[in-house]
């Protein structure tokens, strides 16, 4: 059962932005199910779920997603991680998570996920690789055959609050030969800095094994610090509390002056790339406002950061890249040139070699050119 998104357009609705081309760089895959496909898996194991209506549980996904709490908002994915414990499982969600990227015009995308919330089941952590990556590469076929061209790697995230950060890290050097492109630490950001993981960073980095983290969403600076200078971060997974290193002064009504402190100037000067999520950050809290005119992604933007823009979890947020930009344009007025931008920016961030991001780059300019 295909779960098609709704077609977003451009003001004056002559361009379609869901047919644009586009870059996932920040896409959880457990949060990212079509709602009957968790229906027909929670009837498989016999899970109980709040509502067996494809459109209630939508619903209820995200009503729980709204609470304004991080951890609160985590706690919807045990849901979705109770119907990913097994083999067939995983490789459904993932085919039908690739295929509804390409149903948003997306032509590379990263798929994020720890291995370790989907052994409870019996499946070793190397064996829920194989059977993402098994998903992945029969959605690839599939898209191929109708005549869509997308590229997909696993980032392999460890949990922050367990303990198994080095031997996740391991396992995704194991793994890259399997299409995974990245390395990555997720939940709970207060308490868990980077630091605390720099065994497993070391590991990664070791053996060139690029590293996004998360920080900047449910915590402040120091944990943006401690993601950049612990974890060796060349991407910063939100990272929108960065604008709490940036002082806006205005004068009148004319002028307004800007002052960096240290981490924001490192963060722009070295173009760490934010994989903003600006729903998503609405809904948890993380941009302190509930209003996305307040949001700091236009602020970010119009000072030379490397914004990019993400989802993070569809199921949880009712949202697409596609509506993420939409929602961008009604609320800061940008045109088809900011949002080449954006891609271009995520284009030039992911987590391929130099000629593929070329390569890559070239195919969002086309496409554009098309519009």
């Amino acid at each position: 059962m295909s779960s098609a998104p709704a077609e977003f357009r451009m003001p004056g609705g002559r361009t379609s932005i869901t047919a644009l081309p586009k870059v996932s760089l920040h896409d959880h895959l457990d949060g990212g199910l079509r709602p009957q496909t968790i229906i027909d898996l929670a009837a498989e194991i016999g899970f109980d779920l709040p509502t067996t209506d494809a459109k209630q549980l939508r619903k209820w996904f995200i009503d729980q997603s709204s609470s304004g709490s991080l951890v609160e908002f985590l706690q919807s994915f045990s849901v979705t991680a109770a119907v990913m414990q097994s083999a067939p499982h995983l490789t459904r969600v993932a085919k039908e998570f690739v295929l509804d990227l390409v149903a948003d015009g997306v032509i590379y995308g990263e798929v994020r996920w720890a291995p370790e919330n989907h052994v409870h089941g019996g499946l070793s952590l190397d064996e829920a690789v194989d059977a993402v990556a098994a998903g992945i590469a029969a959605a690839v076929d599939e898209a191929a055959a109708g005549g869509h061209d997308i590229r997909v790697g696993q980032i392999i995230c460890a949990m922050r609050q367990a303990d198994r950060a080095l031997e996740v890290a391991e396992l995704a050097v194991r793994h890259r030969p399997n299409g995974v492109v990245g390395f990555d630490v997720a939940g709970p950001e207060a308490g868990y800095p980077a630091s605390k993981y720099t065994d497993a960073f070391e590991v990664a980095a070791k053996n060139y094994l690029p590293i996004t983290v998360h920080a900047g969403e449910a915590d402040g600076l120091a944990s943006i610090e401690s993601a950049l200078f612990d974890g060796r971060a060349i991407r910063l997974g939100h990272g929108v509390r960065i604008a709490d290193d940036i002082t806006v002064t205005s004068e009148d009504d004319e002028a307004a002056y800007v002052q960096l402190g240290p981490i924001a100037q490192w963060v722009k000067d070295r173009e760490i790339t934010l994989e903003i999520c600006p729903v998503s950050n609405l809904l948890t809290n993380a941009s302190s406002t509930t209003d996305l005119a307040d949001h700091p992604f236009d602020l970010l933007y119009q000072l030379g950061f490397r914004v990019s823009v993400s989802p993070d979890n569809r199921l949880m947020t009712g949202t697409s890249i596609s509506h993420e930009l939409s929602m961008l344009v009604e609320t800061f007025g940008y045109d088809l040139t900011d949002l080449e931008v954006f891609q271009l920016n995520a284009a030039a961030s992911a987590f391929l070699s130099v000629d593929d991001r070329e390569e890559l780059a070239d195919r969002i300019s086309a496409g554009f050119e098309k519009a």
